[in-house]
């Protein structure tokens, strides 16, 4: 297969209309936030984007207090009201896509083309399909009159910035709660941005509230005393500390945290689609993904022919500018991200895998990491343990069904697998047999704001997205 070589293709920065400061809304307003400033940095350059005034103990019960006050008239809207806010943020979100998309690859670091075709896309697409359910809550199956919850608490990761602020605030608002939302202090700006679309839509102030920051504003968030429920998506880790901090209060908590999928090869698979699926697996948004294929479980007979054409395929995948429009592979979010990928790496190399780097030039300056996959993996290694969040694969083989379902549940995690077979009756065999919140057959990373989205055991719990995502923020 002949390598095409592509002229750089960049879009143009001025396109995210970056500013010099930011800061924190609360109460529809931008205010001055009381904690100290941040720099947030374009990681595949290093560069100083903007400095970013951050919220403190004090601004939090500020915007609690904004958000509490909101909620008595913005849960007495009718849904069809909620609904006309909802429809105005997607379409304003639409239409400042080109914008937002710039400004995410700027400061995530990811390929303009998955910020530009993916993230704010399916970021509108939930406003969209929540507005839709505003004024149908009392056909939803909870009830007649459901209710809502009150001020909600949301904490949101870097890996989907703007994503991750739509699957947590469009729900929330179409049920009639409010919301505090703190973004994680590597990627605030489009969740600043969004709080300009909020103003644009002349969305109530109060009904929803940003607040810059690092992991004490969240612990804040948490342990105030006037929020009604908490969502979190993150570390495993982080985790189960809020899940502590929350125990014994009568908020409510919904956790979406770790991973390490499986995705699993039988030798009866359409070895190109998979070879296709298995690189969007775990190469997609830099590995940054907590549903990643990161272990690939291939069935023995196939082993040598999927290592083979895997290899080719990510050799052709081109590392580097996340604005290029070229770019497959963009910059890691952060310098200490990348030292722990390096860390995990180093560790597989210690333990005995055997591991193949894409020989792909990988920019000098910048947090990069090539891709790599890892042949000769056992179960006991770091490298198939541990979420690595980060592009590298780990590949382990199977002989039997069986042994693949035992394998591929051998993990303290359970938010998603892949199966790649020609057998319908084998897919569903294994999706009953697997351990995990999403399964998917034949493809991978598939998202869509009408499917329920969450996890078992250490990946978390509680769903987010469609009908079932809406009980989250009901009293039901």
């Amino acid at each position: 297969m002949p390598v095409f070589e592509y002229a750089p293709a960049p879009e143009s920065r001025a396109i995210a209309n970056l500013k010099d400061h930011y800061k924190p809304f609360i109460n529809g307003e931008f205010v001055d936030g009381s904690g100290e400033p941040l720099k947030t940095i374009n990681p595949a350059t290093e560069e100083v984007l903007a400095e970013v005034g951050t919220a403190s103990k004090s601004d939090v019960d500020t915007a609690v207090k904004a958000a509490r006050k909101a909620f008595s008239s913005w849960s007495r809207l009718p849904g069809t009201e909620r609904a006309k806010y909802l429809f105005r943020i997607a379409r304003l979100i639409q239409e400042r896509s080109r914008e937002l998309a710039v400004l995410e690859s700027l400061d995530n670091g990811k390929p303009i083309k998955e910020s530009r075709d993916s993230d704010i896309p399916t970021a509108a697409a939930h406003f969209f399909y929540h507005a839709g359910w505003a004024d149908k809550l009392d056909y939803a199956g909870y009830g007649p009159n459901p209710k809502p919850l009150g001020v909600a608490g949301q904490i949101i990761p870097w890996n989907f910035p703007l994503l991750m602020l739509a699957w947590k605030i469009a729900p929330a608002l179409a049920t009639g709660n409010t919301v505090v939302l703190k973004p994680a202090e590597t990627t605030p700006l489009t969740a600043l941005v969004f709080a300009e679309i909020c103003q644009q839509a002349e969305l109530p102030p109060g009904v929803v509230n940003i607040l810059p920051g690092a992991g004490d504003i969240g612990a804040s968030i948490v342990d105030h005393g006037d929020i009604d429920k908490i969502a979190f998506t993150g570390s495993t880790e982080v985790g189960k500390a809020i899940q502590r901090q929350v125990a014994g209060t009568p908020k409510k908590l919904t956790l979406e945290l770790g991973g390490k999928a499986a995705n699993i090869v039988f030798e009866d698979a359409p070895l190109d689609q998979a070879i296709e699926g298995i690189v969007n697996g775990i190469f997609f948004n830099q590995g940054h993904v907590c549903c990643a294929g990161s272990r690939l479980l291939v069935q023995e007979s196939i082993a040598e022919e999927v290592l083979e054409k895997l290899r080719y395929r990510v050799s052709t995948l081109r590392v580097g500018d996340p604005l290029d429009k070229n770019t497959d592979v963009g910059a890691i979010n952060s310098a200490e991200q990348l030292a722990k990928i390096q860390g995990l790496v180093e560790s597989g190399d210690a333990e005995g895998a055997q591991r193949w780097t894409s020989p792909c030039p990988v920019p000098d300056r910048g947090f990069f990491f090539a891709p790599t996959v890892f042949a000769n993996v056992h179960q006991s290694m770091r490298i198939a343990r541990e979420e690595i969040f980060g592009p590298v694969l780990s590949v382990l083989t199977f002989r039997t069904p069986d042994e693949a379902v035992t394998k591929a549940n051998n993990t303290p995690y359970g938010l998603s697998a892949g199966i790649w077979t020609e057998k319908g009756s084998r897919i569903l065999w294994m999706a009953n047999q697997l351990r995990a919140g999403v399964v998917w057959a034949n493809t991978f990373n598939r998202f869509d704001p009408t499917a329920p989205f969450g996890g078992y055991q250490e990946s978390g719990f509680g769903r987010e997205g469609g009908r079932t995502g809406l009980e989250a923020y009901l009293n039901v």
